[in-house]
């Protein structure tokens, strides 16, 4: 039996508008992390590379799943009435996915790589602080984004490689 805790304060079809409002704000971000990265395979395959780093390829269906489980995590946060009720989490899910937004731009757009390493240890954080939020809300919103928290673990730890490996590039 469900809890009144766990069911939507929503009528279904607001619910699915919502989802398509999330997912939506996903393909947003992916987007313009993705104009910002038009030549992030040419510059991906120029640097060196730790021997551990993931194959090229490999990056634009991880970020697609991810976007897709965290748009689902916010959602099911955000059928526990909405933005006004879920305001704390919902925020900082929102500051997370900006962070994690500007990190394309400051690698392969602007070649910074300190300073995209710098935000994606602060992309890190708010992530860890979104599930921790989202926990109390949603145990299974909050289990959603750990893909996403191990692959940025992953992504911190060759960003700061790649930067290291490249200061010239990534001055």
């Amino acid at each position: 039996m469900t809890s009144s805790s766990s069911r939507s304060t929503f009528t279904r079809t607001r619910q699915v508008v919502g989802l398509i409002g999330w997912l939506a704000l996903s393909v947003l971000v992916i987007s313009l992390g993705a104009w910002a990265s038009i030549d992030a395979r040419d510059v991906y395959t120029t640097l060196q590379q730790p021997a551990w780093a993931p194959p090229g390829w490999l990056f634009g269906p991880m970020w697609t799943t991810l976007y897709t489980l965290m748009a689902i995590a916010a959602w099911r946060v955000w059928r526990k009435g909405g933005f006004s009720v879920q305001k704390r989490p919902l925020s900082l899910y929102l500051l997370q996915l900006a962070v994690n937004g500007l990190w394309s731009w400051l690698f392969f757009a602007w070649f910074k790589g300190l300073w995209a390493l710098v935000d994606v240890s602060l992309l890190w954080a708010l992530i860890l602080a979104t599930l921790i939020t989202f926990w109390r809300i949603d145990k299974p919103a909050s289990l959603l984004l750990l893909p996403y928290l191990a692959w940025v673990t992953l992504a911190t730890a060759l960003n700061a490689a790649v930067w290291l490996l490249n200061p010239a590039a990534l001055g």
